[in-house]
């Protein structure tokens, strides 16, 4: 046996890479995850030369760019199986890119809570929390991508077994961690408002963004907890028969195919304009009292950016309205069915 890194004894998610079926789904889905990135990138100057400050899509395309680097660190590991560190860069990446998305729909649950609560949603207690849950997150990662490193570097039984805990508790906190924003939901819905009306904020219905971010947390928490049960489950040897529960089926569709459906129906449902708050909004009757679309004047008036003109604050607000037009017929045709 040679030195370290050392080769992993036990079955993995995805089973043993082979050249003729994992790198061209690979190669499908580092495409898919590339036309992501154009299309929230896109979005994000389009808005950015109208004035419509909404970094979510920059995030989403640092997310879309995350999982092209790990594509392509997945196909140069499987071309070159004898590379160990190309396959622990690769584990690593798959692991911590989807990160990204599970930060968005947290702030967006918290947005969704404000307006429907704003004395609970804009409490300090609530945000220093979560505050505290992002810097959980960041330690977790810390946490996880050392333990897994560390596996592939020893071969004694204890520290392999310390290793295994700590990627054990990684797992199952990061499963929690993306369900979080569907109790935050529930309890934006089961609390009794002190006020009727709805501190509204963006476009489009408040049911249709509570839908838009509940199927997108239901499809990433699938991914996360299929991870996390999985890795619950006893180490089984190479010598044996991989497991039902670890086929390359269920490695992509728990890992990219999930993902690649939450990244594209942001997109198509136009998150960019139903999750948006004005800017300065800060405190309760804030989202209602600088109104659907503004601009920041103390940006314009510090010369960040220039302020944008009419046409395009209209251009903006039109394709709002269009997202408003399209509930009510779909609500319409319901109604008649």
């Amino acid at each position: 046996m040679g030195g370290p890194p050392y080769a992993p004894k036990t079955w993995a998610l995805g089973g043993r890479p082979s050249k003729a079926v994992d790198i061209p789904i690979t190669a499908v889905l580092l495409l898919l995850f590339i036309v992501g990135a154009v299309t929230h990138m896109t979005i994000l100057q389009l808005n950015r030369k109208r004035g419509h400050k909404f970094l979510f899509n920059g995030v989403i395309f640092g997310f879309c760019m995350a999982r092209t680097t790990t594509c392509v660190l997945r196909i140069a590991s499987i071309s070159r199986p004898n590379n160990i560190r190309l396959a622990i860069a690769a584990q690593i990446f798959v692991a911590a890119g989807v990160i990204l998305l599970w930060i968005v729909n947290l702030l967006w649950s918290q947005r969704i809570l404000r307006s429907t609560h704003p004395q609970l949603g804009w409490h300090m207690g609530l945000s220093l929390a979560f505050k505290f849950l992002y810097v959980l997150i960041a330690l977790t990662l810390i946490i996880v991508i050392t333990a897994t490193v560390q596996s592939f570097y020893t071969l004694r039984p204890d520290i392999r077994s310390i290793d295994r805990s700590l990627q054990l508790y990684g797992s199952t906190c990061f499963a929690i961690i993306s369900f979080l924003p569907i109790p935050i939901l529930i309890l934006s819905f089961a609390l009794p408002r002190k006020q009727q009306r709805l501190e509204k904020f963006g476009y489009g219905s408040h049911r249709t963004k509570c839908a838009v971010l509940f199927v997108g947390t239901i499809l990433l928490c699938l991914g996360a907890a299929f991870r996390a049960g999985t890795s619950w489950k006893t180490p089984v040897p190479q010598t044996q028969p991989l497991p039902s529960y670890f086929h390359k089926a269920c490695f992509y569709i728990f890992n990219f195919v999930v993902e690649i459906m939450v990244v594209y129906m942001y997109a198509a449902m136009r998150a960019d304009l139903r999750f948006w708050v004005p800017n300065g909004a800060k405190g309760p009757g804030s989202y209602a009292t600088l109104g659907a679309i503004t601009t920041s004047a103390r940006e314009t008036e510090m010369g960040i950016r220039q302020e944008p003109s009419s046409d395009s604050i209209t251009v903006c607000a039109q394709e709002g309205q269009d997202l408003v037009n399209r509930e009510k017929g779909d609500n319409g045709k319901k109604e008649r069915k």
